[in-house]
């Protein structure tokens, strides 16, 4: 391999693993702004990281029925706008990502996690859900936004509560067991 293609091959693993990071941090953001869904939401910029023409989908009998699918990126903000009310639909929303997987090929990119979902809502009830994230990435303007977002239910369930007074179990400080 000459000096060229060498360094031609660190520019392309290089250009790889820059775009798996912008994909990560498009994903970060949304959680972020989805953990703090409420009057104030910056619905510009959520909608900002949708492409024109994305696709924002529930997947799955349970999802498909309570989400439903929006096409283009008015569709997808006028969505997200249904979660301006006060007071919030969220008291305490919390996203976990894991299970990462982002495959760049080009200007396009297929992306999945597993999420977890700690939700408690302005009614004082409390959810835990699981869902499995189908990511589609395009470059768009000089950007990596979604293109095609798909969750799909894995498991859900009503909770008592998240946080309680109750004292926190830690080892003795005095050193006995």
């Amino acid at each position: 391999m000459s000096s060229q293609e060498h360094l031609r091959a660190l520019e392309q693993r290089l250009e790889h693993l820059e775009s798996e990071n912008a994909i990560r941090a498009c994903m970060n953001r949304y959680m972020v702004l989805c953990d703090e869904l409420g009057v104030d939401s910056p619905l510009d910029e959520l909608a900002g990281l949708f492409t024109a023409q994305a696709v924002w989908e529930g997947k799955g009998a349970k999802y498909q029925n309570s989400f439903g699918s929006y096409h283009g990126r008015d569709a997808i903000k006028a969505m997200f706008a249904t979660y301006r009310v006060e007071p919030a639909h969220f008291a305490l929303n919390v996203h976990f990502l894991t299970s990462e997987l982002i495959q760049v090929s080009g200007a396009v990119a297929q992306a999945s996690w597993v999420m977890l979902q700690t939700s408690t809502f302005a009614s004082g009830a409390s959810h835990l859900n699981s869902a499995r994230l189908t990511v589609e990435f395009a470059q768009e303007q000089g950007h990596w936004r979604m293109a095609h977002f798909q969750t799909e239910n894995l498991f859900s369930r009503p909770v008592d509560t998240w946080n309680s007074d109750a004292h926190l179990p830690v080892p003795d400080k005095s050193g006995q067991s």
